[in-house]
């Protein structure tokens, strides 16, 4: 697990596009936290999620995913590692970004976000192995998003990302509601992992 983990982390941090993904939200993190805690606290989770997604489904976008499984046959213990890296990562990304809020005297809000910030890595990291395609995936939520939880059920309503946000301002019944979502992320994803992959 830990050769995995490592292999991964390695990964994600030597593929350009995810240094400069990385680089590139940690920057703007810090600038929207000393402007809007607010604005820091929606890009953290933000960026939380985008790079879960592309820890994991970078293996399908670049086909190195059937290398993977030839090398380490159980899929699940695959899974486990990536959403791990993914957890690193994002946990990392948003400890960094924040530190002009921390700076500002908002270590408890810093704190919320960073409670939150790994189940959404998780969660993210669940559906991407799920749904294997990264644009796929960023599209479907972006809809859901703004359509779903916003329009129709106006952020109240306990679904993914309405608790998401809740738990970022320190609400534990949105956290658990999170974690539930995540739960069913996961299980989800240990059942998906093992299907075929495609042969094009």
């Amino acid at each position: 697990m830990i050769a995995l983990v490592s292999s991964e982390l390695y990964r994600a941090l030597t593929i350009r596009s995810s240094r400069i993904s990385i680089v590139g939200f940690g920057v703007l993190g810090m600038l929207f936290g000393a402007l809007n805690i607010d604005a820091w606290g929606l890009l953290a989770g933000m960026g939380a999620f985008g790079l879960a997604v592309m820890i994991v489904a970078q293996h399908h976008q670049h086909r190195t995913v059937v290398l993977l499984y030839l090398a380490r046959p159980q899929r699940v213990l695959v899974l486990v590692g990536q959403v791990v890296t993914s957890v690193v990562v994002a946990l990392g990304f948003a400890a960094i970004s924040g530190v002009t809020v921390v700076a500002r005297g908002e270590a408890s809000r810093y704190q919320d976000i960073l409670t939150v910030v790994p189940i959404i890595a998780v969660f993210a990291a669940a559906n991407a192995a799920v749904v294997r395609r990264p644009t796929w995936l960023f599209l479907g939520y972006a809809g859901w998003f703004v359509f779903v939880e916003g329009l129709v059920a106006r952020f109240e309503a306990p679904l993914p990302f309405s608790a998401f946000l809740g738990g970022g301002t320190g609400d534990q019944r949105s956290l658990l509601i999170a974690a539930a979502w995540t739960a069913l992320a996961c299980t989800a994803a240990a059942v998906a992992v093992r299907r075929d992959l495609p042969s094009d």
